[in-house]
C-alpha cells in the first residue's frame, strides 16, 4: 500500500515588471527539453496606470503567469506528484521500482504503476510520457541504456493496466541528464535515480 501523501508545496508566480526573480534551488522533477507547460496572462495589464508606480523611466515587461504548481511527496520520499495546469508528473524512485542495476520491476512496482494508471484513465488523457534518469556512478552510456530500460519497463506495465490503444508513449531515457539533487551523495544520487510518468491534465 503507498504511504499517504504529505503535501509539500503550492506556488503561483506572477511577473510583471521587467526585473528577473533572484533564481533560487529547484528539487522538483525535472522536465526534459520540449515538455514545459505554457501559460498566457489572463488579464490585461495596462501599463500607463498610475497604481502600478513604476520607477521613473520603468516599464513593463509582457505580462506572463508561470504556471502554478503543486507537489506532493510521501513520508519516505519514494514517490513525488507534481501537478500543474497543464501536467501531471508522477516521480518513482528506482530502488522502489527495480532492484540494483536492473530494469526488472518487483511487485510493489506494479502496484505502485497501477494507481498512476488509474490517474491517466481519470484524466482521459491520450499522450503519456514515460522518461528515465540515473544517477552519475558507472559510465554515462551504461546509464543512458539502464534509464531507457527502466522507462521501457515502467511504459510496458501502464500499456497492460490501460488497455487502451489510443494511448500514445513518449519513452526516453535520459540517464545522468537532469538531476534533481546532488549527485556528491548517495542520498542526492538516490533521489536521481527515478522515473517519471507525465500526462496532459484534462480536468480539474
Amino acid at each position: 500500500m503507498t504511504p499517504r501523501l504529505t503535501l509539500v508545496v503550492a506556488v503561483a508566480t506572477l511577473v510583471i515588471s521587467g526585473v528577473a526573480p533572484a533564481a533560487e534551488a529547484d528539487t522538483t522533477p525535472s522536465v526534459p527539453p520540449g515538455t514545459e507547460p505554457t501559460a498566457t496572462a489572463p488579464v490585461k495589464v495596462d501599463p500607463n496606470d498610475p497604481d502600478l508606480k513604476l520607477p521613473e523611466g520603468g516599464t513593463l515587461a509582457e505580462p506572463k503567469v508561470l504556471d502554478i504548481k503543486q507537489v506532493v511527496e510521501d513520508e519516505a520520499g519514494d514517490e513525488r506528484r507534481e501537478d500543474t495546469n497543464a501536467d501531471v508528473t508522477f516521480a518513482l524512485q528506482a530502488e522502489v521500482l527495480f532492484g540494483k542495476d536492473s530494469a526488472k520491476l518487483g511487485a510493489a512496482a506494479k502496484a505502485r504503476i497501477n494507481t498512476i494508471a488509474e490517474e491517466i484513465k481519470k484524466q482521459n488523457t491520450t499522450v503519456v510520457r514515460v522518461f528515465g534518469f540515473t544517477d552519475n556512478l558507472g559510465s554515462s552510456a551504461h546509464g543512458d541504456v539502464l534509464s531507457k530500460q527502466r522507462a521501457d519497463a515502467v511504459q510496458a506495465e501502464l500499456a497492460g493496466d490501460l488497455n487502451d490503444p489510443n494511448i500514445t508513449f513518449e519513452v526516453r531515457g535520459y540517464g545522468e541528464q537532469y538531476p534533481i539533487s546532488d549527485n556528491s551523495t548517495e542520498a542526492g544520487r538516490k533521489k536521481n535515480r527515478r522515473v517519471e510518468v507525465t500526462f496532459p491534465r484534462t480536468t480539474g
